[in-house]
């Protein structure tokens, strides 16, 4: 086990080396959550006065009402499109990195735009996946909730591979799926524990940028309170900044085991040996 863990933590670190050499990958994620902010406010503006303002706002208890489902699902439709359409992107320039190309954010545009089709389809899927599980969370706040996060983890897990898979073999939302599941039944490695790398890294990282920004609300509680906004400031400008670096790398890496899983090719940036020592067919 702390072999793996520290296999995922290699792994996660290649990944960071990847990034540099393509910094401009970071507009991806950073266009993508600019892009589901309007989309937010596209949603909220003309339902500010109204009763289904709560409906895009989180809320736990959505109203048991025709129109409600039918905003909460657009919403839900329209920002998995957005992400997935910059996620598709991101993908498709890190492949080219990982096959030794040198890729431009254009060149991301323009793979997800030869693919807005599967696309717009694969948003469709996720939208309806997670309208269910919105409802199934809003039936029970405490059963619901839980029965949700193990059928959100499950489903996160199946469509592990579904962004490559629609990005490099176009196949459709079920097909990619399909695709997925079978990819990671057939190969096993770090997937998850990479994932788990990730997000210890981040964690570790973000240890002190919450205290920084802790540390700038008592400075302000004091009295100081330029001080204590420039601290606050600072510390938020690192969590977006730690956000995006996470997003990219997350994104790398699944290229780079897709390459490997579905390709049986070891990306030259990648250690050759740690990979394959990472998968074992079965």
């Amino acid at each position: 086990m702390f072999t793996r863990i520290a296999n995922g933590w290699e792994l996660t670190k290649q990944s960071y080396r990847v990034l540099m050499l393509d910094k401009e990958l970071l507009l991806f994620p950073l266009m993508s959550g600019f892009s589901c902010l309007l989309v937010l406010g596209s949603f909220a503006a003309p339902l500010w006065n109204s009763k289904y303002i709560n409906v895009i706002m989180n809320d736990q208890q959505v109203p048991q009402d025709p129109v409600a489902y039918a905003i909460l699902f657009a919403f839900y439709f329209v920002n998995y499109f957005v992400i997935i359409f910059f996620n598709s992107g991101l993908m498709a320039c890190a492949i080219i990195r990982l096959k030794g190309g040198d890729p431009t954010v254009g060149d991301g545009f323009r793979a997800a735009m030869n693919r807005l089709p599967q696309i717009a389809g694969w948003a469709l899927v996720s939208a309806t996946v997670g309208f269910i599980l919105k409802m199934i969370e809003s039936r029970s706040e405490k059963m619901g909730r839980f029965v949700a996060g193990l059928l959100g983890m499950a489903w996160s897990i199946t469509t592990y591979f579904v962004i490559p898979v629609l990005v490099v073999e176009k196949k459709n939302p079920f097909e990619a799926m399909k695709r997925s599941v079978g990819i990671l039944r057939e190969t096993w490695g770090e997937s998850l524990v990479a994932n788990f790398g990730i997000g210890m890294i981040v964690f570790l990282v973000m240890i002190p940028v919450i205290l920084l920004i802790v540390s700038g609300g008592f400075v302000i509680a004091s009295g100081n309170v330029v001080m204590g906004g420039i601290f606050m400031v600072i510390g938020l400008i690192l969590i977006l900044l730690i956000s995006l670096v996470s997003s990219a790398i997350h994104s790398i890496l699944i290229a780079a085991l897709y390459m490997f899983a579905a390709e049986d090719e070891v990306p030259q940036q990648f250690d050759q040996s740690l990979i394959a020592h990472a998968f074992a067919h079965k």
